[in-house]
């Protein structure tokens, strides 16, 4: 039917892109969602560096797909157990805001001296700190799992660049927390473990959810060089 005169035509619905249909925002992060992302990454990376650096056998591994790689994870349950409760209680604190540093220290069963040392600073964005979410699109995700990528492939090729641990290891998870932060009685404040004598330090790739920044590096012991790190005080858990 015509229009009736002096009426305007009513003009077709403009139709706003859903998140598949559209290259701008596919959805939202929140800052629980982002702690799920880093608490994962970092269970996938604790046991990537505990295989390469050969801390445990072999047969104590097994693969999985992950990030589009395949990553060595342990099957181990007293392993699997003991790293789930440091992640579990990294994510409150992640959640509060209330972590600065994750740490893995490798150290020599014989002596306790720190041969190597994994270290994870966590830090929120500055101007997201009291955002409820942030918008995040499929760009911003497919290259968050690149920059997750990059740093699994700098743990696999470690075997290549560090000094080989020659003798049995231990290893220890240490948080950098706030001083106000609510810690388990089993944790007590300990030393940082730093490396005593020389060493050295590779940067590690860093990776972003749009909230959380994490940057990581290894320090390793090497005679001729010294150091003069000094970091907060930590809570940790010995394996």
């Amino acid at each position: 039917m015509d229009a009736k005169k002096g009426q305007l035509p009513i003009p077709p619905q403009r139709r706003t892109p859903t998140p598949q249909q559209g290259s701008r925002g596919t959805g939202v992060i929140t800052l629980k969602g982002s702690a799920d992302t880093v608490v994962e990454f970092f269970g996938f990376a604790i046991s990537s560096i505990l295989y390469q650096r050969g801390v445990y056998p072999a047969d104590h591994f097994e693969p999985v797909s992950k990030y589009g790689l395949s990553i060595l994870v342990t099957k181990d349950d007293n392993l699997k157990q003991f790293v789930g409760e440091v992640l579990h209680r990294l994510r409150e604190y992640m959640i509060s805001c209330q972590v600065k540093k994750l740490v893995l220290v490798i150290a020599s069963q014989a002596t306790g001296q720190t041969l190597e040392r994994w270290a994870f600073d966590v830090q929120v964005h500055e101007d997201l700190e009291d955002t409820t979410a942030v918008p995040v699109t499929q760009a911003d995700k497919v290259r968050e799992q690149k920059q997750i990528q990059a740093i699994i492939r700098q743990i696999s090729a470690s075997v290549t660049w560090l000094p080989l641990l020659d003798v049995p290891c231990d290893f220890d998870l240490l948080l950098y927390t706030d001083r106000d932060a609510n810690v388990p009685e089993a944790w007590g404040e300990t030393d940082p473990k730093y490396i005593k004598g020389g060493s050295q330090e590779v940067k590690l790739r860093s990776f972003s959810t749009r909230i959380h920044q994490v940057d990581g590096a290894v320090a390793y012991k090497y005679s001729d060089v010294g150091t003069s790190d000094h970091f907060m005080a930590s809570c940790a858990l010995t394996s």
